[in-house]
């Protein structure tokens, strides 16, 4: 995806403009944030849940490289900024009311996304009993 000069529309009060309209209008919510999903582009693995503020949104549009907001240290961060993960936007897609975002990624450095190491922050799976196991 090549970097979009793009200044955010407001939620259109029509709800068949804002669901089916060609015009993106991210609905954010009462917390400023959309939710975004991080997808690796070649092999379709998630890679980790995050979410945008509008800053965030515009610097992602802005530059192709993915922005996020950190609501534990509410700022605005780059993705890989420290770690060298860079995650490069390839493809948005949105949700039908626009209040979420799956970004299609390529990812830099080691290829990872979780802070933890692993390549996916999704590295668990749950068993019946309430265990955690590998996932992978």
């Amino acid at each position: 995806m090549a970097p979009v000069s793009n200044s955010l529309q407001p939620p259109s009060p029509d709800a068949k403009e804002q669901e089916r309209g060609s015009v993106f209008r991210p609905k954010f919510g009462a917390d400023g944030l959309v939710t975004a999903v991080a997808v690796d582009d070649s092999s379709g693995d998630i890679l980790m849940l995050a979410h945008m503020n509008a800053e965030a949104l515009a610097a992602t549009l802005a530059t192709g490289e993915a922005h996020y907001y950190s609501r534990s240290r509410k700022a605005q961060w780059k993705k890989g900024e420290t770690s060298g993960q860079i995650q490069t936007v390839k493809r948005i897609l949105v949700d039908c009311d626009q209040d979420a975002v799956i970004l299609r990624v390529t990812v830099g450095g080691d290829g990872g996304a979780c802070h933890t190491g692993a390549r996916t922050c999704f590295y668990r799976a749950v068993g019946a009993d309430g265990t955690l196991t590998r996932a992978d």
